[in-house]
């Protein structure tokens, strides 16, 4: 059986997840922005935590750990290269790493950019990848440490894994980042009806995320730098890529 996995909303607007294999019975949480909607969702389940991976140091996906790992011990997965400022970790891994949960192999990648050190986690058997803020829902996240040719190369790298994907990212950013990508890409019936179903969503309390790549991929802008209309509106046509998702990112920076 695949992995299932659940979407937990949690503080204002961020998500952590959670993956269960049924076969043993393993349980990994991704993120952990706070423990008391994790811990709820594993009791509804009487599933038992045996894994957590941490994308990022950033407090809003590590604060709630010690609270979690206060009832049962588990297995800390985070990036060797954010060991120094991550809680205590029982397994560091690089891009390019892989290790096992559940059966499946779980591939490292470095998606650096947001932070210098954030990894995002892809499990082709369970179709999935979980990405944090890197590639977000219609968007991507604010390159506060790495440069923005960093952050293209990262979701150059996200962009080429297979389109059925689906993109677990790491808050409910989605209707914001509709409305920016509008200005963007405006007349591209695959955002138009996007940002329809997402206002619709979201007015009914529903979340927007995960979604899958190939929805990215047609609608997403920052993973549209090449698309001949963008580079039009935003004058650019002979720029490169990384040029062009520069601009993009520098626009929604001051959106």
């Amino acid at each position: 059986m695949p992995l299932e996995i659940l979407t937990i909303p949690c503080l204002q607007d961020n998500y952590a997840f959670i993956a269960h294999d049924a076969d043993s019975g393993e349980t990994m949480v991704v993120d952990v922005p706070e423990a008391g909607p994790i811990k709820s969702a594993l009791a509804a389940k009487g599933w038992t935590l045996s894994h957590v991976l941490l994308t990022h140091h950033h407090a809003d996906h590590i604060q709630g750990l010690p609270d979690l790992l206060a009832d049962r011990p588990a297995t800390v997965i985070g990036a060797t290269a954010d060991a120094h400022r991550l809680p205590p970790l029982d397994l560091a891994v690089s891009d390019g790493d892989s290790f096992t949960f559940g059966g499946q192999t779980c591939h490292v990648l470095d998606v650096s950019g947001h932070t210098v050190g954030h990894i995002a986690v892809h499990i082709p058997g369970a179709g999935a990848v979980f990405t944090a803020d890197s590639l977000m829902a219609l968007g991507c996240g604010r390159v506060f440490e790495g440069t923005f040719p960093q952050m293209w190369d990262s979701l150059a790298k996200l962009a080429a894994l297979p389109p059925e994907t689906i993109v677990y990212s790491g808050h409910e950013y989605t209707a914001a980042n509709a409305k920016f990508a509008l200005t963007i890409d405006p007349d591209n019936p695959a955002l138009i009806s996007r940002a329809q179903a997402v206002e619709t969503a979201r007015k009914h309390g529903r979340a927007t995320v995960p979604s899958t790549l190939a929805e990215e991929l047609a609608s997403n802008p920052f993973l549209r730098p090449s698309d001949p209309a963008i580079r039009a509106r935003l004058d650019m046509r002979d720029a490169t890529d990384a040029e062009v998702f520069a601009e993009i990112r520098a626009r929604k920076d001051r959106f």
